[in-house]
C-alpha cells in the first residue's frame, strides 16, 4: 500500500496548502473524510473500478453522495482526481491531509487503551505528561480492555508505550527465553 499512499501525497499537499490559504483547515479535513468514507463504501468502489463510468460520471456520483459536506472548491477537487483517476485515493488523501494538520496545528491523536476505568484528573494528569513529553497538545480517546490486567498502553502516531502488566509479563518471559 506504500504505492497508493505515494501517489496521495502529492493531492494531500495540494489540499492541505489550499485550506490554509483558505484558512479552512478543519472544514477541508471534514470534507475529506467524508469523501473518504464514501470512496470506501462497497457500491462506490464497484464503481469507481468500473471502465464502463467515465470520469465525470464517477465525480458526479462522488459528489452527490456527499451532498453538502462538499462546498464547491471541494466539488473541484473530486473532478480533478476523477479526471486523473485517483478517486480511490480518497482515503489516504484523507488521512496525509489530517497528518499535515496535526503538525501544523502542533496535535497529536493519543489512544490510550486502559485496563480499569481512568477518572477526569487522571486523564487530565496523563494528557499533560503527554503533551509535555511529545511537545504538542494532545487529544486523547481513552477505552477499556480487561485483557490488559492493568496499566496501560498508550499509542501516539508511531510511538508506542506499553505501561500494561500483560506487556511486562511478555518482556519477562521474552527474556527468560533467550
Amino acid at each position: 500500500m506504500a504505492e497508493l499512499s505515494t501517489l496521495a501525497r502529492p493531492y494531500a499537499k495540494a489540499a492541505f496548502e489550499f485550506a490554509v490559504t483558505a484558512g479552512d483547515l478543519q472544514g477541508w479535513s471534514q470534507s475529506l473524510a467524508i469523501a473518504g468514507s464514501v470512496a470506501q463504501q462497497s457500491n462506490v468502489v464497484r464503481l469507481l473500478a468500473s471502465p464502463s463510468v467515465t470520469a465525470e460520471q464517477q465525480a458526479q456520483a462522488l459528489i452527490e453522495i456527499c451532498g453538502d459536506a462538499l462546498n464547491d472548491q471541494g466539488k473541484n477537487f473530486l473532478t480533478i482526481l476523477s479526471e486523473n483517476r485517483r478517486l480511490q485515493l480518497l482515503p489516504d488523501i484523507s488521512q496525509q491531509f489530517d497528518v499535515l494538520k496535526a503538525n501544523r496545528e502542533k496535535a497529536v491523536d493519543v489512544e490510550v487503551t486502559a485496563a480499569h476505568e481512568l477518572d477526569a484528573e487522571q486523564q487530565q494528569k496523563l494528557s499533560d505528561a503527554l503533551s509535555t513529553k511529545l511537545e504538542r497538545k494532545v487529544n486523547m480517546q481513552v477505552r477499556l480492555d480487561k485483557n490488559l490486567l492493568g496499566g496501560a498502553v498508550i499509542r501516539a502516531g508511531d510511538t508506542v508505550i506499553d505501561g500494561s502488566i500483560r506487556g511486562r509479563l511478555a518482556k519477562l518471559a521474552e527474556s527468560l527465553h533467550s
